[in-house]
């Protein structure tokens, strides 16, 4: 019963968000110093622990703190996605799992997911780091992204980097971007999202 309101959640956010094709978001990026960010993904190097520095808070995730997204290959385009989190510091780890399958054709760029195997949602990877140490990821609609990192702690002058060139290059509204707490110390401080629970 735990997961019924997250699930309903899920649910409603498939239903208010724009459901974009998959070739939606093709727009050609300029290529940069950070390297050729229309080239593509490599799901191998891609796959494994990435901590969710900042978002747009969303239906799912609001007020989620120590927020992991795991990656598993399991076939040539299919992923196993594991969300790991937290209500609060003070409470038990829970996790949601979520199945992707990839479009090669996009570069393995594009992904359509599932949430509890029935909720569709669209996404995208805008920019991998040369070293794919950060990532960019996008939603159709340009009102959520993500912003990933292999380590829990991101120097906040790349933080803002990133957090602009979400804004800049890929048109993102980030007014309501908010840096996720990967520490108790960080809850309450400027620009850190709530928890839902101390």
């Amino acid at each position: 019963m735990r997961s019924l309101p997250v699930f309903l959640s899920a649910l409603l956010l498939s239903l208010a968000l724009p459901q974009a094709p998959l070739h939606a978001q093709d727009a050609p990026t300029p290529v940069t110093a950070a390297g050729d960010v229309n080239g593509p993904i490599d799901l191998q190097r891609f796959m494994g622990r990435w901590y969710v520095i900042g978002r747009v808070p969303n239906f799912i995730e609001r007020g989620h703190v120590a927020s992991v997204n795991t990656y598993t290959l399991r076939e040539d385009d299919k992923v196993a996605i594991r969300y790991q989190f937290r209500e609060g510091f003070s409470q038990p780890l829970e996790e949601i799992n979520i199945r992707a399958k990839v479009d090669p054709d996009s570069g393995n760029r594009r992904w359509r997911t599932w949430f509890y195997k029935i909720v569709p949602t669209h996404t995208r990877i805008l920019e991998v780091a040369p070293d794919y140490s950060w990532a960019l990821i996008g939603y159709p609609g340009r009102e959520m992204a993500w912003i990933f990192a292999r380590e829990p702690d991101m120097d906040i002058t790349l933080y803002r980097r990133l957090a602009q060139r979400l804004r800049d290059t890929y048109e993102v509204n980030t007014d309501k971007l908010k840096r996720v707490p990967q520490h108790p110390e960080q809850v309450d401080k400027l620009g850190f999202e709530v928890p839902n629970q101390k």
